[in-house]
């Protein structure tokens, strides 16, 4: 018979909000859910048996010197293994490093030295990206290997490197988790580094729970023990946007993506293992919308939404999920400094819904618990909430970080409120539409261009794969917009029909005289729109610009 979790706390009232309780919870009271990972059928584990497992790991690492406060990095897809190290390091009173392997080699260097890793834990698969600078990572006495590798491949590794399931073998599946401060940090990532060096954020276990908790109100996602989540956000980006952790408490089972979010793989599992949920970036939906459609023996099953973040979403790619699969896809917004949820957009009362076709384009609705203004962002004085006050979005709350992971902040922080760099409205029913970055918004001719949106706009054509809009030097003008475009196979619009289509879609001055037909489009490491790269090749003469 299972038996409710003891609190850490004496005093009824007075537990703390921690990883731990998340662990203990789930593995309690939804002990028969599991988790699976995408290609590895032997990957499947109760929720019970995952408990034991991360107890196993918890003692592992304490036998290789893991102890308070160490820093054990994960350098891994999104795996079973991962979530067990999100659970182990965390619980047992470490910090877990979550290293994003997209970064450059330079960027990869500096986040490990800079979080003093002690103990990585990677994949078979990136054990060689690691192993080229292992002679530049100072603080990191051990690695541990996960997942299959041909013999001799730990060789590559100069100091200790073991296999993960040597480490877990033989140890004791329940481990006497300490008591630990909610404000102790549990996990830390890092920015993605697009303007300087990557700075990172230590989430707390309190910030952990309070976001977790947050994702499962129906304001958020509505998760819950009925749900199966499809996670493929990167686990090593901001805790995969928390789901994870909210899942797993909630009840709901885990479907983990592994390395493999392409098209093909995304589809195979959905209708193999009929998740509810996913999540991820409208890049990568995007290209699983056009690969539904191209067959009509393929579809997406039981999944009812989507949470996609780190761009907007084009409406054709919204109206095709919910109209042809009926898959609603929920625009989410944040950072990694946010946990990083902070607004979805979920429709109000219909008697609130005075512009139902402005709000559906939007970033969405202000969550619960935090807290959200409107700045002129030169002088920081609050600008009105009225959906019309242009300003810079400013916040605070109690999965907002307040500062840097040993590093200097300039002036990100101002007063107690973190400035975002994002630039929009906000309306009296706490919606947000943002109209740019502060580094990305166009000045031309002394007025304001909008590059979101005007990326929509061109993205609303059929025939348009990705589309992106740069500020370029402009002799009469400052600055112009100059659009990028990656075409559908198959199309016959040309960059001209592009142009014109705009014509009464968008202010006429904002139409772009530069166009550049790409192949590709540069993507930080999380999938976004690498923008200062675009910027970069552009001032580098590598464009064929066409002015039209």
């Amino acid at each position: 018979m299972n038996r409710p979790p003891t609190s850490p706390s004496s005093n009824i009232g007075d537990g703390d909000l921690t990883v731990t309780n998340i662990l203990r919870h789930g593995s309690t009271w939804h002990a028969g859910r599991s988790v699976r990972t995408v290609r590895d059928d032997a990957s499947e584990l109760s929720y019970g048996d995952l408990a034991g497992q991360v107890a196993a790991l918890a003692h592992g690492l304490r036998s290789l010197g893991v102890r308070d406060g160490s820093v054990v990095g994960s350098l891994m897809w999104n795996t079973r293994e991962h979530l067990e190290a999100y659970f182990a390091v965390p619980a047992m009173g470490a910090l877990l490093h979550t290293i994003n392997p997209r970064l450059s080699v330079e960027q990869l260097i500096f986040t490990i030295n800079h979080a003093a890793d002690e103990v990585i834990v990677a994949d078979a698969s990136l054990l060689g990206q690691l192993a080229e600078i292992a002679d530049r990572l100072p603080t990191v006495r051990t690695v541990i290997v996960a997942g299959t590798y041909q013999e001799g491949a730990l060789d590559a590794w100069p100091g200790q490197a073991l296999r993960y399931d040597e480490v877990v073998a033989g140890q004791p599946t329940t481990y006497a988790w300490p008591e630990i401060h909610e404000k102790t940090a549990a996990t830390l990532c890092f920015t993605t580094g697009t303007t300087g060096d990557p700075k990172g954020i230590a989430y707390s276990h309190r910030s952990i729970w309070i976001h977790a908790m947050s994702l499962c109100t129906a304001n958020a996602l509505a998760l819950s023990s009925r749900d199966h989540g499809y996670i493929i956000t990167p686990m090593f980006h901001a805790n995969a946007w928390g789901y994870p952790y909210a899942t797993f408490w909630a009840g709901g089972d885990l479907l983990l993506c592994n390395r493999w979010v392409d098209p093909a793989t995304v589809v195979e599992a959905v209708q193999r293992h009929r998740p509810t949920f996913s999540n991820g970036v409208p890049t990568v939906w995007n290209e699983i919308l056009d690969y539904v459609d191209a067959d009509p023996a393929r579809d997406l099953g039981t999944l009812d939404r989507v949470a996609l973040g780190g761009a907007p979403i084009p409406r054709k790619l919204r109206t095709g999920l919910k109209e042809r699969y009926g898959v609603e896809a929920l625009q989410g917004w944040g950072m990694t400094e946010t946990s990083p949820l902070v607004t979805l957009n979920r429709p109000p009362r219909a008697e609130e819904d005075t512009d139902p076709d402005r709000r559906a384009d939007n970033q969405g609705r202000v969550l619960a618990g935090v807290d959200i203004r409107l700045v002129q962002p030169d002088t920081g004085e609050t600008l009105a909430a009225d959906g019309r006050a242009v300003g810079e979005f400013e916040l605070r709350g109690p999965w907002v970080a307040d500062s840097y992971h040993h590093a200097d902040a300039g002036e990100k922080f101002r007063d107690g409120w973190l400035r975002t760099g994002d630039v929009g409205t906000l309306d009296p029913l706490g919606y947000v539409t943002l109209t740019d970055r502060a580094k990305d918004v166009i000045k031309s001719g002394g007025e304001w261009i909008s590059s979101t949106e005007l990326e929509l706009a061109v993205a609303q054509h059929p025939d348009v794969r990705q589309a992106a809009v740069i500020g370029v030097p402009d002799e009469r003008w400052d600055e112009r917009p100059c659009v990028l475009v990656v075409m559908r196979d198959g199309a016959r619009t040309t960059l001209a029909d592009l142009r014109d289509a705009l014509l009464g879609t968008v202010p006429k001055w904002w139409v772009p005289e530069r166009w550049v037909l790409a192949d590709e489009l540069p993507m930080t490491s999380v999938g976004k729109f690498d923008k200062k790269r675009m910027r970069a090749i552009y001032a580098e003469g590598k464009l064929d610009v066409r002015r039209l």
